[in-house]
């Protein structure tokens, strides 16, 4: 699935958007990894949230 989606990101309206992945601390102390696909002007706000 993943090679789906970085496929249609290389394509024309994909180029728009971007692929963040983030790592979220959760109450064990480990971390896990979330990843949204946003715009690439919504980049740095997609961090701070």
């Amino acid at each position: 699935m993943a090679k789906k989606v970085v496929a249609t990101l290389k394509t024309g309206s994909g180029k728009d958007y971007a692929k963040v992945y983030r790592a979220v601390k959760n109450k064990k102390g480990a971390y896990s990894f979330k990843t949204e696909i946003v715009p690439n002007e919504n980049v740095k706000a997609a961090f701070k949230a």
